[in-house]
């Protein structure tokens, strides 16, 4: 016995049913189960399409699909974080790294002002309304997106929302550390750090929520195959 159309149907409405919502997850998922449905029908072709369906699943365990899930989203972060790098490291090469050290420099001359607590914290303040002003809408088009699709892709999903808080966080850290007491009283050592690690999430910023999602067909016609195909 072979699996029909209909029944990779079925196997795709199946995936949704346990909580896989991207549609090249799912699709992984439901190849696997057709060939093994296929293998189990060969060793006992009596049982019917659902018995061969809910043998394969057991097969993945008390949390079913979920492991396969996560494990694809971590091979999915890890290439989208390489992509950020890829972008990153342009703005140390010619002729970006002339603007990156002038926006260095720029934070560094900041830094000599009294004010500069303030304006910094303020900067902070910008990066993450900006980027929750720019997820929410980028959200709102992938869902507009999805109801004429009904298809989600992780890939996309990450590159459109996927946020640079943490960044923030951390360098928002180093200058706890590097500033206990007060701004005014910076070393110089300090003041260069600060100003690398705050161009660096300018930078980065910049890369995840403006670059990248510019590319995001492209990064996602390449990614995927049948995206383009998919999509139309």
């Amino acid at each position: 016995m072979q699996v029909t159309e209909q029944h990779i149907q079925q196997l795709y409405k199946f995936t949704r049913q346990h909580y896989v919502e991207h549609y090249d997850v799912q699709t992984e998922l439901v190849d696997h189960l057709a060939n093994d449905i296929e293998q189990i029908w060969s060793e006992n072709p009596i049982l019917t399409f659902e018995q061969a369906r809910d043998k394969s699943f057991k097969k993945f365990g008390v949390f079913g699909f979920m492991n396969v899930v996560e494990e694809k989203q971590k091979q999915i972060q890890k290439k989208y974080f390489k992509l950020i790098f890829s972008f990153v490291k342009e703005w140390f090469s010619l002729p970006k790294i002339i603007l990156t050290a002038t926006m260095v420099f720029s934070f560094y001359l900041l830094l000599h002002f009294s004010f500069a607590e303030y304006l910094f914290i303020g900067f902070f303040f910008s990066f993450f309304i900006a980027e929750l002003t720019i997820m929410f809408k980028k959200r709102k088009k992938l869902d507009l997106k999805f109801k004429k699709t009904g298809k989600k892709w992780m890939f996309e999903d990450i590159i459109e929302t996927q946020g640079y808080g943490n960044v923030v966080f951390i360098t928002f850290y180093i200058f706890q550390f590097l500033t206990p007491n007060s701004y005014e009283n910076l070393t110089e050592i300090a003041r260069i750090t600060i100003s690398l690690a705050t161009s660096l999430t300018f930078i980065i910023g910049y890369v995840s929520l403006v670059v990248i999602p510019k590319k995001a067909e492209e990064l996602l016609e390449e990614h995927y195959p049948e995206y383009k195909l998919a999509n139309n």
